[in-house]
């Protein structure tokens, strides 16, 4: 069983898209979405649409969070909140119906999938904890692995029950070592804000304990044009360059 986890896609319909033809080229058997489909980028509608023809499993990210409860919007930044807005506007009924029936987590082969941290926090950001509560949250979570996002960067964290050990995800496959617990941050197909522009995600085979971080280029070009020209705040089209 062969899972791709991907995350932070925010209406990037180029990146999406690229990211589901090297999934396919993977021969993944499941797509997994931690959520933030929608936000910042162009096509929310014909992402939602992917999602759907896909099947693709889905949990609730901060920004769809943020249109199913409209009074969370005062949480963003004046950027993000503007953008939701825009994503709004451009979202058929179906897709706002559907954003309301998702999930803040999701078990799945002995995995956790939610957006920000675990148990089962959707807005808040995995550098906002201390050492000592990461040593808490590993000790009260079942599941080995627990796979998140939100905040767009590559990220993973080893628990052994006693002491934390801190990785910095690069490109290519890791073995994931028994006997120890793993927070993973699969980082973002549509906004990565580590330094590299390529669209991220992951690949989880549960038979060979074998993660692979996979890096995926696209047209930026096409994004950037298209966050332009609807008029969603440029600070969101300079991100991807």
């Amino acid at each position: 069983m062969r899972i791709a986890i991907i995350s932070d896609i925010h209406s990037n319909l180029a990146a999406f898209e690229e990211v589901l033809a090297d999934i396919d080229r993977v021969k993944a058997d499941r797509i997994v979405s931690l959520g933030d489909n929608i936000g910042y980028g162009p096509d929310p509608e014909e992402v939602l649409q992917l999602v759907r023809q896909r099947n693709i499993l889905s949990i609730m990210g901060n920004h769809e969070l943020g249109l199913v409860d409209p009074s969370f919007l005062s949480w963003f930044n004046y950027s993000a909140r503007r953008s939701l807005e825009i994503n709004s506007e451009l979202l058929s009924p179906l897709s706002l119906t559907s954003l309301r029936t998702l999930e803040a987590t999701l078990i799945l082969h002995g995995c956790l999938f939610v957006h920000g941290v675990p148990p089962d926090s959707t807005t808040r950001y995995l550098f906002e904890v201390s050492e000592r509560e990461l040593l808490q949250i590993f000790r009260g979570v079942d599941q080995e692995l627990a796979f998140v996002g939100h905040t767009h960067a590559l990220q993973l964290i080893a628990c052994d029950g006693r002491r934390l050990r801190h990785a910095r995800l690069r490109k290519g496959p890791i073995t994931l070592e028994t006997g120890w617990k793993y927070l993973i941050n699969a980082g973002s197909v549509g906004q990565p804000r580590d330094g590299d522009h390529h669209a991220k995600y992951l690949i989880w085979d549960l038979d060979a304990r074998l993660l692979e971080v996979r890096f995926v280029p696209y047209n930026i070009a096409r994004t950037v044009h298209r966050i332009r020209a609807l008029g969603l705040p440029t600070i969101n089209a300079d991100r991807l360059l």
